[in-house]
């Protein structure tokens, strides 16, 4: 529970400062570098722990992903430039891919399926209540401190939590002969880096469909090719295709992916679109973006009571339709509506989140062996990271896009580095009046762009859980 604090804590303080961040540090063409930075190593990252700890153990393996986490934590503090926090900011992820997976992966250890859906509402409540005072308590140090503190905050929970486990987890003692599957982690790695670097860095630093661009697609998808092929002929492959011939964990992890490419654009953007177009401080763009994390423990709780009765289907259909309903919300929003409606938006996603994650999550991990659970919620995890790398990824370059061509429709000078002076009241007073209103245009458009691909992110992912297997959730026997 305390890892878990120690992750949800990490994102909502990091989304929340990151206006701010940006605005300091310059270089905003970067913003969405510092979430992928992270994502990307801790995606890859996490399939290579939860093979680890299904081979030796979850306690060893927890400890060096949460110590490099934090050292990874510390350095972010003390980063002088965009440049230098995201190199921090893929230490910190190489460790984040061990914290929340093996947290859960415990959790399901100790845990049969009946009893893990109930307990999944009381640690979604500590989810909740570290995702609640993390906006907070970003928004306040930033105000009143500095920012670097965003990233220290972690330390001191990260040490305690190791504590706890050494403490207290006492492991079977079991030997498994396994290895890793280290040249499918190096070709993954390769194969997301080149698709990121193409997303990101295409229509800006390159022509998206230039020679330079068509290279890294064309690279992309070779090492993609024969990472699928190392899978298949690997003895203990990263990803273990075969539990996927389960409907109901295939078409979660496919769900897993789409609402983690909604997730990372909402806690991304929604901060930058209260702050910069909506001019409110960075603690009420904080509320903002805490609504989701209300609403997520709250369905989760529920989601756990339901589960058992009703099976995942009809718990994940209703995370489904909320996740429609509040992406559509952010659709039709505008400066006007005020932090209210995006509170509210963001409450709808968050039911959404907590209802299929709750769902998906105790289903897996009923439908395996514990010598498989580490690396089938790793795999879940990993879907979801790679939702969360491939969201950052794609909002970015919709986002830096979109405000370019606005900048050359209107004739107006400015690169998107010009929007880091809307992010904060001091740099917003500096701004001539009709500047600001150019740019402010230009920001609330091309959010809503993010928006509406959020939106279709939603409606895939209702799409996919239709075809979810009706019937109740089940634990699976060990020999």
């Amino acid at each position: 529970m305390l890892a878990m604090f120690v992750g949800a804590v990490e994102a909502t303080i990091v989304t929340t400062a990151m206006p701010t961040i940006a605005s300091e540090l310059g270089g905003f063409s970067r913003y969405s570098w510092i979430f992928s930075s992270y994502l990307l190593m801790s995606t890859v990252t996490v399939l290579i722990y939860g093979k680890l700890a299904d081979v030796f153990g979850r306690k060893p393996i927890f400890f060096v992903g949460l110590t490099i986490f934090l050292i990874g934590s510390i350095l972010c503090g003390f980063a002088g430039s965009m440049e230098q926090l995201i190199i921090y900011r893929l230490v910190q992820g190489i460790g984040a891919g061990a914290v929340m997976p093996i947290a859960t992966t415990i959790v399901g250890d100790i845990y049969s399926t009946e009893e893990r859906a109930k307990i999944q509402g009381y640690l979604s409540s500590v989810w909740g209540i570290s995702a609640v005072s993390g906006p907070v308590i970003g928004g306040l140090l930033v105000q009143y401190v500095n920012w670097q503190f965003v990233f220290w905050v972690n330390v001191p929970l990260g040490i305690l939590a190791m504590a706890g486990i050494f403490f207290f987890l006492h492991e079977p003692k079991e030997t498994h002969n396994a290895s890793v599957d280290y040249r499918g982690a190096v070709l993954l790695t390769i194969a997301l880096l080149s698709i990121l670097v193409w997303l990101v860095e295409g229509g800006q630093a390159f022509g998206r469909f230039s020679l330079i661009g068509l290279l890294l697609l064309a690279v992309s998808a070779v090492i993609f090719f024969l990472f699928f092929r190392q899978e298949q002929l690997a003895k203990d492959p990263l990803i273990s295709f075969s539990i996927w011939k389960n409907p109901i964990i295939l078409y979660a992890n496919l769900v897993s992916l789409t609402t983690g490419v909604i997730l990372i654009g909402i806690s991304s953007y929604l901060p930058t679109y209260v702050s910069g177009v909506m001019e409110q401080k960075a603690i009420i763009a904080g509320f903002a973006l805490t609504a989701m994390s209300i609403g997520w423990p709250l369905a989760s709780s529920l989601a756990g009571h339901l589960l058992i009765r009703f099976g995942p289907f009809l718990v994940s259909f209703a995370g489904g339709i909320s996740l429609v309903v509040g992406s559509m919300m952010f659709v039709f929003m505008n400066a006007g509506l005020g932090p209210i409606w995006a509170a509210c938006s963001s409450f709808f996603i968050g039911v959404g989140m907590g209802l299929t994650n709750t769902s998906f999550i105790v289903t897996i991990q009923g439908a395996v062996s514990r010598t498989q659970r580490g690396s089938a919620t790793a795999a879940n995890m990993f879907m979801k990271n790679f939702g969360n790398t491939i969201g950052a990824s794609v909002f970015g370059a919709i986002l830096n896009g979109t405000l370019l061509t606005y900048f050359a429709a209107e004739k107006l000078t400015y690169s998107v580095d010009n929007v880091n002076s809307l992010l904060t009241e001091e740099s917003r007073s500096l701004i001539p009046i009709k500047e600001l209103v150019s740019l402010q245009t230009g920001l609330e458009n091309s959010l809503h762009w993010v928006y509406i691909a959020i939106a279709f992110f939603a409606w895939i992912s209702l799409l996919l859980i239709l075809r979810i297997p009706r019937g109740k959730v089940y634990e699976h026997v060990d020999n």
